[in-house]
């Protein structure tokens, strides 16, 4: 993750300003403008971090905003060599280390554990998910069920936690499901205008939900499928099926698909395993931050 870009920037920035962190009117009126202290970020259950390199840029982002004093400026985020994000770490580790200027750590503070708590909890499920079908030939994907303005963010906790993301956005490729469909004048008609009218190198997958859905998809030239809400037993009768085509069309299942049913799926032999709970049921990881004056 380049953190240094533009709009990951806004994002932070935006964080910053809803808590009005520049303008924290108890840290102003209680500590020393010129006090310095140390932030240790602790992990308070077992978890893989994601997030850590937004620290630095919030920091960054923070200096330009605050006015306080210009001794804010002057800071020092660092970690152990072994702790980067997509580790999984323990109970009780220290996941990076802050000096700075106390007042600029306390009005920063919350907007840094929200952001990583939110990550690394994304991270922490898509791990428990990817390791629920070690062993098997699937790929763990996310989705488009992101909170809106974060999907870059979470798409990018995802990656930490070993799974691989679909589709950025709706510009990034060509899934034909059951509304374009009906809107559309049927299968045949919008596959044959999304394959004559595709940008070069676009695949073209489609959604189907029966194997009669499939046959027609098969029978018009669809390059991939998503087999939605299909049972493990379905799923493997159609993986079985596009094995008989001349062509490689790779598959994916999605819909109702949980850590109790994942690996059941996974041996059917599919190639893809789209989870929206992945962004959007992630419980927050429990992340604090112990902040306490530095000593000369």
């Amino acid at each position: 993750m380049d953190w240094k870009n533009s709009h990951i920037d806004a994002l932070l920035e935006q964080a910053l300003e809803e808590d009005k962190a520049a303008g924290d009117t108890t840290t102003n009126l209680t500590i020393d403008p010129g006090l310095r202290a140390t932030g240790s970020i602790l992990a308070r259950q077992e978890m893989v971090v994601a997030g850590l390199g937004a620290v630095p840029r919030l920091l960054d982002i923070f200096a330009r905003l605050d006015k306080r004093a210009p001794a804010q400026t002057r800071f020092e985020v660092v970690s152990h060599p072994e702790i980067f994000d997509g580790v999984r770490v323990h109970d009780g580790q220290v996941l990076a280390v802050i000096r700075h200027n106390a007042r600029a750590l306390l009005s920063c503070e919350r907007v840094i554990l929200n952001l990583m708590q939110h990550l690394s909890g994304i991270a922490t499920l898509t791990r428990k998910f990817v390791d629920a079908i070690e062993g098997t030939h699937a790929h763990v994907l996310d989705t488009r069920k992101t909170v809106p303005g974060l999907r870059t963010l979470e798409k990018y906790a995802v990656l930490c936690g070993g799974g691989t993301n679909h589709r950025l956005d709706l510009a990034s490729g060509i899934l034909i499901k059951n509304n374009h469909i009906s809107l559309g004048g049927g299968l045949p008609t919008v596959l044959t205008q999304a394959l004559a009218n595709r940008k070069k190198g676009q695949r073209v997958q489609v959604e189907v939900r029966s194997a009669q859905e499939l046959e027609e998809a098969i029978g018009h030239g669809a390059e991939a499928i998503l087999l939605d809400n299909m049972t493990p037993k379905e799923v493997k009768k159609s993986v079985e099926r596009l094995k008989q085509i001349e062509r490689w069309i790779p598959t994916e299942a999605s819909g109702g698909i949980v850590l109790d049913n994942i690996r059941a799926y996974a041996e059917t032999g599919v190639d893809f395993i789209s989870v929206g709970a992945l962004t959007h049921s992630a419980k927050a990881a429990d992340i604090s931050m112990r902040i306490a004056a530095e000593t000369e």
